[in-house]
């Protein structure tokens, strides 16, 4: 048995894993791209963010997380038999996931517009880092989401 065929029987490269190994790589990628983008905001302008810019991308991250807890069966109900609102209460959770991870967004939008794009004298680069964060955190949760099979 040679080098090749130990590569090619690894898990990673057997082709009914490799659609969830390039959604995951590719929300991983995603993820760590949004967060960078405030990075070097905060690096270039570290007084034009502060804190209050900062909890939207944690909030998009909570979203991330809240989203992708849940598994399919959950929602339709197959697999979940348990707790106090059973598939209802994964749906409603999802859909708090999904509020947030919108209001995260349209948060964003609104200090851009409103903080970054009125003085002409300050860089326009913080507000849209801050937009392009939680932009970039959204579509990783949703490719992470509905790019995997869960059926293994």
């Amino acid at each position: 048995m040679g080098v090749w065929d130990t590569i090619t029987n690894c898990i990673w490269f057997n082709h009914e894993y490799q659609r969830n190994t390039i959604a995951s790589m590719l929300a991983g990628v995603l993820f760590f791209t949004g967060w960078w983008f405030l990075i070097d905001a905060l690096t270039m302008n570290s007084q034009a963010i502060d804190a209050t810019h900062i909890i939207l991308g944690i909030l998009g991250t909570i979203s991330l997380f809240m989203v992708n807890s849940v598994t399919q069966a959950q929602l339709s109900g197959d697999s979940y038999n348990g707790g106090f609102l059973e598939a209802r209460g994964a749906r409603i959770w999802i859909f708090i996931g999904f509020v947030l991870g919108f209001a995260a967004i349209i948060a964003a939008i609104w200090v851009m517009v409103a903080s970054f794009s009125t003085d002409s004298q300050k860089s326009n680069w913080p507000g849209v880092s801050l937009l392009l964060q939680n932009v970039f955190i959204f579509v990783s949760s949703l490719v992470y989401k509905f790019g995997r099979v869960e059926e293994f």
